[in-house]
């Protein structure tokens, strides 16, 4: 009678493994979604300073043009999305890559994204991605029609819109999900010549509710070759609170720290809070209001060659009309003040600095293999 059971309990031991095996090849073999899909984002942008050149602020990459109609970006993108596997390539043109990936050479600016990820576990909770990479850090994407505003704040065009690497994500359970990079750099696709010291990313987002979003996101490395190499380290926090069905708030804080010297125990700090609001009249309508504030007095990020460096606060005001959730018309009035004389203008510098722009952006989604 035991060895029965012990023959009953090895076959059935079998036969679930084997069952489960076939599961795990059955998901392997399962066919992929493919999606095309498509953004542009047309603008104009008039600033009263009236600055000699077209390109206005050096700190700034995106609607940043004056009294010209340009595109600030246009992408392509393929999709491939699978329980096991993943993987996207988008191409991109336009003011935006232009500016941002400036430091990249040749044909890799026009690379916004390239990866694959695969499920390292049968839940697929535990992912392994790699390539160029949407950053981890900041509520702010170079996509307009995913932000509530027209122009990107201070604190998000001075941090990265992308990273290049390797990510390590798990999804805990419905609230939490945590991950972990190894990139080439700060924003960087091609590594810095002379620099052999990779860099680190980690993000941890919490959603205790369904209108609860919080993130908080780090970098760790350096963006100097080896001779030089100072410490780069920065934080970025942010809450977004679905306040009614009506009613968006947002609140970020950035904060880092560079070594003066290398291996110095000296640092310089920049930091920049921002609060974001935005309510929706109806499904077509919308408005949203803006406050920041950068401060980034010895330069790290923002270069100014000013007594008091870049010490920058900004408002803004956008009006939204969505008469489809494929077609999106902005009008944003921005104002920008900083303690020093640093927006350019016809004649000498100023401290102050207002804008009117404008925008239609369209996007669309195709699923092409057949199924939609």
């Amino acid at each position: 009678m035991r060895r029965i059971l012990r023959y009953n309990t090895l076959l059935l031991l079998t036969l679930v493994s084997l069952r489960v095996s076939a599961q795990e090849k059955s998901d392997w073999q399962e066919k992929p979604a493919v999606y095309f899909s498509g953004f542009a984002d047309l603008f104009y942008v008039y600033d009263f300073n009236q600055p000699t050149g077209t390109s206005r602020q050096s700190f700034l990459y995106n609607h940043n043009r004056h009294n010209e109609f340009n595109l600030n970006l246009g992408l392509l993108k393929v999709n491939l999305s699978q329980a096991r596997y993943r993987a996207s390539l988008a191409l991109q043109t336009g003011t935006y890559p232009n500016d941002n990936y400036a430091k990249e050479p040749g044909v890799l600016k026009s690379i916004a994204e390239a990866s694959v990820g695969i499920s390292l576990n049968k839940s697929s909770s535990l992912w392994l991605d790699m390539g160029i990479l949407p950053s981890p850090i900041g509520f702010e994407s170079a996509i307009s029609m995913d932000d509530k505003t027209l122009t990107r704040s201070l604190l998000a065009e001075n941090s990265p819109y992308f990273l290049t690497g390797a990510k390590l994500s798990f999804r805990l359970n419905e609230n939490w999900e945590v991950a972990g990079l190894v990139v080439n750099g700060w924003q960087r696709i091609q590594r810095l010549e002379g620099n052999s010291l990779p860099s680190f990313s980690t993000q941890v987002s919490y959603r205790p509710k369904t209108n609860v979003t919080l993130n908080w996101s780090t970098f760790l490395g350096t963006d100097d070759p080896d001779s030089t190499r100072r410490m780069r380290y920065f934080s970025n926090t942010y809450g977004i609170i679905q306040v009614s069905d009506r009613m968006t708030l947002i609140a970020g804080f950035d904060i880092g720290a560079q070594q003066q010297t290398k291996g110095g125990s000296s640092y310089d700090v920049w930091f920049s809070p921002t609060i974001i609001t935005q309510f929706a009249f109806n499904q077509i309508w919308k408005t949203a209001l803006r406050a920041e504030y950068y401060q980034d007095a010895n330069g790290v990020i923002v270069s100014t060659d000013t007594p008091n460096g870049f010490r920058t606060s900004g408002f803004s005001w956008n009006l939204d009309y969505s008469p489809t959730q494929w077609i999106n018309w902005r009008l944003e009035v921005r104002w920008l003040g900083s303690k020093d004389d640093i927006f350019p203008t016809e004649n000498l510098p100023t401290d102050r600095n207002w804008i009117v722009g404008t925008s239609l952006a369209f996007r669309f989604l195709e699923r092409i293999d057949g199924e939609h």
